[in-house]
């Protein structure tokens, strides 16, 4: 994902929009009841709105955090990944015979391909032409592609081995290094998969207008601009910190904090095929309005 040099203020504005007027509209309507002759009287310690916002602010701690665990181990993950596919290669290269250039390529270019389908599959995209094309010409025929395409790789090396072209220690060697990209996969379908529990989210939400509706009548009734204003500004920060953790806790949706999957897989593509040799190398493009997260 490439992101630009400032993430647009219109774009979280517009993730927390309709949370920012429910707050508005709520904060104005307890304002102004809290003026009425019934509740003028009604009077709550500043101490009780402080204890119920210290709460929420211990919960979206927490919250944060975790969100920005999984956010880290996905990019740690894909980090992984750049790292074996190029010792995938380098391996291949090493092991086989230098008559044995197509091989190299095919092993290359499968892993090319297994790099952009698993980065559109996590992202539940439809396949690139490109990606779309080599499923058609090498007739997949499961739906987790990505799981073929290693499969593929395994299939391969065991024919190496059968045909005595490399040794049985570096059938070992090359089937650790496809299981290490196999488990790097799982992990990115765990973090996929796996949803942040919602009831998290529904206490969260209820304490800060838990919060909202009882902050009015621990302040000063002479100044109800100030109590709006206050009513409106704690709750929508409160939110705003919220939401920053949604975004964050889902790593392989398409957003401005994606990880960037589609520029690591054009980063492998490159050093791969500068590692055996090909022809045309593409140029990665660098754009001054534009940085990779």
């Amino acid at each position: 994902m490439l992101l630009n040099r400032k993430i647009s203020i219109w774009y979280f504005i517009n993730e927390i929009k309709t949370q920012v007027l429910l707050i508005c509209v709520f904060a104005i309507s307890i304002g102004m009841l809290d003026l009425h002759p019934t509740f003028q009287k009604v009077s709550i310690p500043p101490g009780i709105p402080a204890l119920v916002g210290t709460a929420v602010s211990l919960l979206l701690a927490f919250r944060t955090a975790q969100s920005y665990e999984r956010w880290w181990e996905a990019r740690t993950v894909w980090g992984a990944i750049v790292n074996d596919s190029r010792t995938l290669i380098r391996q291949v290269i090493q092991f086989l015979p230098n008559s044995h250039k197509d091989a190299i390529q095919e092993f290359a270019e499968r892993q090319i391909i297994w790099t952009y389908a698993l980065g559109e599959a996590l992202r539940k995209q439809p396949f690139s032409p490109r990606v779309q094309a080599y499923i058609n010409v090498h007739q997949f025929k499961t739906f987790n592609i990505p799981n073929e395409l290693l499969d593929r790789h395994s299939e391969a090396v065991k024919e190496l081995s059968a045909e005595n072209i490399i040794s049985d220690f570096k059938q070992v060697q090359l089937n650790e290094t496809i299981s290490r990209l196999c488990d790097s996969m799982g992990k990115c379908e765990r973090i996929k998969n796996t949803v942040f529990p919602r009831s998290y989210s529904m206490l969260v939400h209820t304490l800060i207008y838990v919060f909202a509706a009882i902050l009015p009548f621990g302040l000063e009734d002479s100044q109800l601009v100030v109590e709006i204003v206050m009513t409106i500004t704690l709750p929508v920060l409160f939110i705003a910190i919220e939401k920053t953790a949604i975004i964050m806790q889902d790593p392989f949706e398409n957003t401005p904090v994606d990880t960037p999957m589609t520029a690591l897989a054009q980063t492998i593509e490159i050093n791969l095929k500068q590692m055996y040799g090909a022809n045309e190398i593409p140029v990665k493009e660098c754009n001054e309005l534009y940085y990779e997260m």
